[in-house]
């Protein structure tokens, strides 16, 4: 059979329990169902091996290396080279070999990369094979606005990654047939920085499993202390910025006005400094977790207090699907397609404990944002709706 696939994915797409592993999941499971697709990628450890080969049925073929380079190896490399510290991070010799030899024995015609870091693996002489690029988001952007409000070495690193980065994401989009991103407004971004048009820079949106997050089955306990509810993953800076500054400048306004609510940390890989969060009065950090459903069930209002965002952020949609009340700031709010006020509520610094604080005195309102919220999702983001237009990008159509 011909019009083979190559997937290149940054992190071997499951279990698709994080944000960057379920968009690339549920697109790996769609092409899957059109052609016969070669998975290559990293995995971080064993146990991630092992549980990868879950995939093995949907698959031709699957190729994963544990990725065991250092940061301070990848750092070295980069400024060696001159190059991204993101881009050293992901480079293997062993994953081109296989790329090349997966291109010299099988039909490939389609190239997919999903994250920018991956695009290295595309090989310069494509002989006519088509090269789609799932940047998800402007990635460099992130860099930038670390180097901007931070100070010191650490700042100009941040400063070097987003200059940097942005070169190559701009090369790359130049070069790929076809650039996504998660959002309209990201495309917009990449579209006007690297001078391409419409046509080669698109939208395509996540989606949500709204019959999986479904609050059917997780009934809320009556009586129960009002609990405020952050997922996420817990090793990521913009999360571990997010709940610091929420447990402990924002949380502590609500509460005056609500003393017996909790703050309810959920995530993997907790940092130190936000396993030092719990030691603050009313302040839960749970780690990892086998479900984060009922704790999102569990929640009287989801928060979701980033400073520093790309593209669209799953852990709101999870809570709308979730029929919960949420608080986002703006940035965490962009690229959703909600309207503030009657889906969710959008605000920031003292106006977000406001915010919370008016949901938890009034739960009947905050019950109707939430189901208001289940039901734009339920029409917004299915993702069999999303990914409807990705066959005619990749030329599968």
């Amino acid at each position: 059979m011909t019009g083979e696939i190559m997937f290149l994915a940054h992190r071997i797409p499951f279990p698709p329990d994080r944000g960057d592993r379920i968009r690339s999941f549920h697109m790996l499971r769609h092409l899957a169902q059109q052609r016969p697709v070669h998975l290559l990628g990293f995995v971080d450890s064993e146990e991630d091996r092992r549980q990868a080969k879950e995939l093995l049925p949907m698959l031709a073929s699957l190729h994963i290396e544990i990725r065991s380079k250092s940061r301070l190896r990848a750092g070295l490399e980069a400024l060696l080279l001159g190059e991204p510290v993101s881009i050293a991070a992901f480079g293997s010799r062993r994953i081109m070999r296989m790329v090349d030899q997966l291109l010299a024995e099988r039909p490939i015609e389609t190239i997919f990369a999903y994250s920018g870091q991956m695009a290295q693996y595309v090989p310069d002489d494509r002989v006519g094979r088509r090269f789609v690029m799932d940047f998800v988001d402007v990635d460099s952007e992130k860099f930038a606005a670390y180097g901007r409000s931070g100070r010191g070495p650490l700042a100009w690193i941040n400063r070097r990654e987003g200059r940097l980065l942005a070169d190559y994401e701009d090369s790359v989009g130049r070069w790929a047939d076809v650039s996504l991103f998660v959002s309209e407004a990201e495309a917009a971004l990449f579209r006007k920085r690297a001078g391409l048009s419409s046509s080669h820079v698109r939208a395509l949106d996540n989606g949500i499993d709204y019959r999986t997050f479904a609050p059917e089955g997780f009934p809320r306990v009556s009586g129960a202390e009002p609990m405020l509810v952050f997922t996420g993953q817990m090793d990521y800076r913009p999360n571990v910025d997010a709940v610091t500054y929420f447990a402990r400048r924002t949380f502590p306004a609500i509460r005056a006005k609500h003393p017996a609510t909790l703050f309810a940390i959920v995530g993997r890989n907790p940092t130190p400094a936000v396993r030092e969060l719990a030691k603050l009065k009313n302040v839960i950090v749970t780690g990892e977790v086998p479900d984060v459903r009922p704790w999102l069930a569990a929640a009287s209002v989801v928060v979701a207090p980033l400073e520093i965002a790309r593209g669209v952020q799953n852990k709101v949609l999870e809570a709308m699907a979730m029929a919960r009340p949420v608080v986002a700031s703006p940035a965490a709010f962009e690229g959703i397609d909600a309207e503030p006020g009657k889906h969710l509520i959008v605000a920031h610094g003292y106006e977000m404990a406001n915010a919370v604080s008016h949901m938890l005195t009034h739960p009947d309102e905050a019950a109707a944002m939430g189901e208001a919220a289940r039901q734009q999702v339920i029409n917004r983001y299915d993702w069999d709706a999303q990914l409807a237009a990705l066959d005619g990008m990749l030329g599968i159509g």
